[in-house]
């Protein structure tokens, strides 16, 4: 059988049983106004609506009130409170309240003012990275240089049998293949609750729904519903991305909606066969997302009010890809490097001019892996068979060349990612998890027993989920795979574990569907 007919009995299969079994519940979270004489009711003002909504409840339903266990009438009035619903949206099965009463969304929202990043934003360093995160955050996918590198240390050096310390598991948080952001004391994610996809605040310490807001529409598809992107945090806003292009600003605190628009719509473009999949990213003053539409195949924004500073059409127009931008320095030449669907481009950050493009390691099906940025080189890699590829960049008078150096089929990256030490990359080349040497693309060393997954690093180890089997721990060194432990993951999904495992903290967060798994990794 072809390719391209295994790829769609593929998708007819995984479409049937993905419509079969996903049945989700609803979350409302807002402020207590009141509860019942008789506790057999509760009143809650809407954040997102600025609605009242009356929640009917039983003697058994389950109460927290800061993550303690309380009944009904233990709250008061003012309260921050989520309410979870089973899917018929009729009965209620939780209720978690805080103490802290949450901002009310105001009725006009008001016009945001360009203020200056707070004192916790670092300058630019050498190698383009655009870090506002402080120690312990992890604010945006990939972390904060989106190098998937996480500055922890004294992480353990070996997993007990059974794996490390599992502090919680909270559910509720939808369908959906996002990860976490990790800012302070909040997890930011995504997850569809019914027909909308979803921006959640939650409390670091148990998972609490502080705050949600309502994104866009649902999308649903054959690989399941969902939001596919990692929110972004930048100082006192939040931005995220859906699966059908809806784009959305908020602040961090209250879920107040800054801005908010649709890429598609907005630039002329069509969504992609898995839907938009980027988690934008933001450098300065601006916001970059690559829309591939007709108006615009990437585009930087003011992250301040969402008005286009400039577009960048490259030739052919083409679709957007899965992939999410990463900025890099060649020179004095500040560039946006992503996928699109026909190759992987890099645009000048001034003004968006395209610089160069190559299509080496870029498949006609889905490219998803972000590149991976060292010392003038782009490394980029996709699934579906094609490979990956090492590009030398040069740049002089304000532009920019690049140079194929070779190509490999011992890096057929799917979508789990890669990382970067000491010239050697690390990531799984479909099943098998491989060690390359950068420079010459040969493997120091394979290894088929985790399978196909994504990955992180921290602490000179590698963090690996397989996205149908175990979690594991290895040494990020190209003397050989040397294991430190592994373990089934708890509560697992019925879907494949897509979203990538995060360290931060000393705590590794697991995303699965609607629920967050926290582990204690620190020694």
């Amino acid at each position: 059988m072809s390719g391209w007919k295994r790829n769609v009995v593929l998708a007819i299969a995984v479409l049937a049983w993905g419509t079969a079994t996903v049945s989700w519940a609803a979350v409302y979270s807002g402020t207590v106004e009141s509860v019942s004489a008789d506790g057999k009711s509760l009143s809650i003002k809407l954040t997102t609506k600025q609605t009242t909504k009356i929640f009917a409840l039983t003697a058994t339903t389950p109460v927290t009130l800061d993550g303690k266990k309380t009944v009904v009438m233990g709250l008061e009035a003012g309260q921050s409170v989520s309410v979870f619903t089973d899917a018929q949206d009729r009965l209620v099965t939780k209720v978690t309240a805080r103490m802290a009463a949450a901002a009310v969304v105001p009725t006009e929202t008001p016009k945001p003012e360009r203020t200056k990043p707070t004192p916790k934003t670092k300058p630019r360093v050498k190698d383009g990275t655009n870090s506002t995160s402080a120690e312990g955050d992890w604010p945006q996918y990939r972390g904060p240089n989106r190098d998937n590198i996480s500055a922890e240390k004294g992480l353990l050096d070996k997993w007990p049998e059974g794996g490390p310390k599992l502090l919680f598991v909270h559910d509720g948080y939808g369908e959906g293949f996002s990860s976490v952001s990790i800012v302070g004391d909040t997890i930011f994610t995504m997850g569809s609750i019914r027909d909308d996809e979803m921006l959640f605040a939650l409390d670091r310490e148990n998972g609490d729904v502080k705050w949600s807001r309502r994104v866009g529409r649902l999308r649903g598809d054959g690989m399941g519903g969902g939001p596919r992107g990692t929110p972004t945090v930048d100082s006192d806003r939040v931005y995220c991305l859906g699966a059908n292009g809806d784009l959305l600003c908020a602040n961090v605190n209250t879920g107040e909606v800054v801005w908010e628009l649709n890429i598609l719509n907005t630039f002329e473009g069509n969504n992609i066969a898995w839907g938009i999949s980027e988690s934008i990213l933001i450098d300065d003053d601006r916001l970059i997302c690559t829309p591939g539409g007709k108006t615009a195949t990437m585009v930087a924004l003011d992250k301040f009010t969402g008005k286009p500073v400039w577009r960048s059409v490259i030739d052919g127009a083409p679709a957007a890809a899965y992939s999410s931008p990463i900025a890099i320095n060649i020179g004095n030449v500040r560039q946006y490097v992503n996928f699109v669907h026909t190759g992987v481009v890099g645009v000048r950050a001034s003004d968006g001019t395209p610089l160069w493009g190559q299509r080496e390691s870029a498949n006609g099906t889905a490219n998803c892996s972000s590149p991976v940025y060292s010392d003038g080189f782009i490394f980029t890699a996709s699934g579906y068979g094609e490979g990956g590829a090492l590009f030398q960049l040069a740049s002089s008078n304000n532009q920019t060349k690049s140079e194929l150096k070779y190509a490999t089929k011992q890096m057929k990256n799917h979508h789990g990612g890669m990382v970067l030490k000491d010239g050697y990359l690390y990531g799984f080349d479909e099943q098998v998890l491989t060690c390359l040497d950068l420079r010459s693309g040969k493997p120091a060393w394979q290894n088929r027993s985790i399978g196909k997954g994504s990955l992180v690093m921290a602490d000179d180890k590698l963090f690996l989920r397989s996205e149908s089997g175990p979690l594991a721990l290895a040494a990020a060194t190209p003397k050989g795979y040397q294991e430190l432990g592994r373990f089934e993951q708890p509560q697992r999904a019925n879907h494949p574990a897509w979203a990538h495992p995060v360290v931060a903290g000393g705590k590794l967060y697991i995303r699965d569907w609607d629920k967050l798994l926290v582990f204690d990794v620190k020694e």
